[in-house]
């Protein structure tokens, strides 16, 4: 074996028995069955403005970011970190490219899953669903609402193609800029807009000490939410 191999195995077995050892005791709350609202909407809601109040304190996170999962037909699973615009009764929405990956294979495979995790409340929501496009107005309704150059970043961009540089981004809104000025409207473009996920199971995750988890599962049977506790 030579010197620089010993070498990389002894890095290797170290580290690995460093993130081995990592780990935290959760005890800043609990998650009672009793405590919790029938409606998982207004549960989430709880939840997200206590996040979103110690995001804006904090400064450090943003309580709206959320794993978005996506599958082929045949089941091989895409995650990324997207960010919520939007919930209510219906569901949960984002924006994005139409012809993105993700995009693509929401057409072909609606069923997506949703994860958020709030690190500094120890909590976690997962929600599983189907995401449907938006009606364009509301698509268009929000992209108005977006700053200028996100707008034009929209065109300018094709998200996940292949492309050679980053130059060729930035020659794209130079462009665009140069095309549309500081004033003349910037229309949406017809692969772009939003998604809403609606929602046929939620559960919320909230950490506790010795890894004895609390964790609360909504689940929607003929239009009704029912609600039981699951074992960590």
């Amino acid at each position: 074996m030579s010197h620089y191999l010993q070498l990389y195995n002894h890095y290797n077995i170290t580290m690995q028995n460093k993130i081995a050892d990592l780990r935290r005791d959760y005890q800043l709350r609990s998650l009672d069955i009793g405590e919790v609202s029938p409606d998982p909407f207004v549960q989430f809601k709880g939840w997200f403005d206590e996040a979103l109040k110690i995001a804006n304190a904090s400064k450090r996170f943003e309580a709206n970011a959320m794993t978005l999962c996506t599958a082929t037909p045949d089941g091989k699973p895409s995650a990324r970190i997207v960010l919520l615009k939007g919930f209510d009764e219906k569901g949960f929405i984002f924006y994005t490219n139409y012809d993105s990956k993700k995009g693509q294979q929401i057409t072909a495979n609606p069923y997506v899953s949703l994860v958020f995790h709030w690190h500094e409340m120890e909590r976690q929501v997962r929600i599983e669903g189907q995401a449907a496009r938006l009606a364009p107005s509301l698509s268009d309704d929000y992209y108005d609402s977006r700053p200028r150059k996100s707008r034009l970043g929209a065109w300018a961009s094709p998200q996940s193609q292949t492309i050679g540089d980053r130059a060729i981004l930035e020659k794209n809104m130079d462009e665009l800029q140069a095309d549309y000025g500081e004033k003349k409207p910037i229309p949406r473009p017809s692969y772009w807009g939003g998604y809403c996920v609606e929602p046929s199971a939620i559960e919320f995750w909230q950490g506790r000490s010795s890894r004895l988890h609390d964790r609360i599962f909504y689940e929607k049977n003929n239009g009704k939410w029912r609600t039981r506790r699951l074992a960590p």
